[in-house]
């Protein structure tokens, strides 16, 4: 089942809320001793998670299915890019990972518990239940908090922000499980930034003639210009007029690039702490990641959740060009640091 992204929070009474956690969203089977860690996408992550595996056994009923995501806390909150090393295909490392990083799973749905398919039940229900069957559990194995009052659903999108939560949930009370449709909300931070335009990516069914994606970087303490994600979502038209718009930018622009190191004319290794902009990693599963450079002369608004690290953890929405702005001040100086919150003091009872 899926969410609707929307900009506030429904008034409280026909919801229950919850924090959006930023992990791996995943179903988990049980029959007996058999436990299928399933992604989003319905692959199998038992390989990649194995210290969950004789947890689950033991904490969830012997024929059952349950919705939860995957995630890696650590003293300062919820760290996804440790949570990406997990998907490795040396099993050697995955091994060595699951000591040094483990991984836990937090569950908010009970899909089917013995020959029963709850998923026609109303979420309440399946809330109870849920809750009656993971009231003793222990980690790696949590419950996610719930409640019903927006005040302090609010709370939480304001207190939370800091652990690396995504923001808070809201299912409908009498709302039946129903999958790949939006009957959720999702409330989700969203701050503004003003970034260099430093290159950009053909759209796939557009080479040539239509931008895929915007290349964003800010300037560090040092005057480097790093790489921070990009920004897409664009309409077939803005597509197109954004190739007019870049193409005399693109004179010369490798000249003096900040990347030129990158351009796929040197070797692209990037250097500690940076990340290059065509690089190649276990999510790219084989994907043109080539770019074309611009002069890093453009100034361009765009919408971001959180970081991660010294990157957006998401994909940015454009806003609007600043053709008021130079280059040079857009640095990491205007993102709003969120100070970390404790992430136990999400979980009840010391979980």
């Amino acid at each position: 089942m899926l969410a609707k992204r929307v900009g506030e929070l429904p008034a409280g009474g026909a919801w229950i809320f919850e924090p959006k956690w930023d992990g791996f969203r995943a179903l988990v089977f049980r029959d007996g001793d058999e436990i299928l860690i399933q992604s989003r996408d319905e692959k199998s992550l038992n390989r990649y998670f194995p210290e969950l595996l004789d947890p689950l056994r033991s904490e969830l009923p012997t024929r059952s299915v349950l919705d939860g995501e995957i995630v890696v806390a650590t003293g300062a909150g919820l760290d996804f890019e440790a949570l990406q090393l997990r998907i490795h295909p040396a099993a050697s490392r995955v091994k060595l990972l699951s000591r040094e990083i483990p991984a836990s799973i937090v569950f908010f749905d009970l899909l089917c518990e013995g020959s029963r398919d709850l998923r026609g039940e109303p979420f309440q229900s399946r809330r109870k239940e849920l809750e009656s069957l993971l009231s003793s559990a222990a980690p790696p194995i949590h419950l996610t908090p719930a409640t019903y009052e927006s005040n302090v659903a609010s709370d939480w999108f304001r207190r939370f922000e800091g652990a690396g939560l995504d923001g808070v949930m809201a299912k409908p009370i009498s709302g039946t499980y129903e999958p790949d449709k939006r009957v959720m909300l999702k409330i989700k931070h969203e701050r503004d930034c003003d970034c260099v335009v430093a290159g950009f990516r053909w759209h796939k069914k557009g080479d040539g003639t239509a931008v895929g994606s915007l290349l964003l970087g800010l300037f560090d303490d040092s005057g480097a210009l790093q790489h921070v994600g990009v920004c897409a979502s664009f309409s077939d038209l803005k597509r197109r007029e954004l190739a007019e718009y870049l193409a005399p930018y693109r004179t010369d622009a490798l000249a003096a690039h900040p990347w030129k190191r990158w351009s796929g004319q040197e070797p692209a290794t990037g250097e500690a702490g940076q990340r290059m902009p065509g690089g190649q990693s276990r999510w790219s599963h084989g994907k043109d990641l080539s770019w074309e450079p611009l002069r890093p002369e453009l100034v361009v608004e765009v919408a971001y959740d959180h970081m991660q690290g010294s990157r957006f953890r998401h994909t940015a929405q454009f806003r609007r060009w600043r053709t008021d702005k130079k280059p040079g001040d857009c640095t990491y100086a205007q993102l709003e640091v969120v100070p970390p919150e404790e992430l136990a003091a999400i979980f009840a009872l010391g979980r």
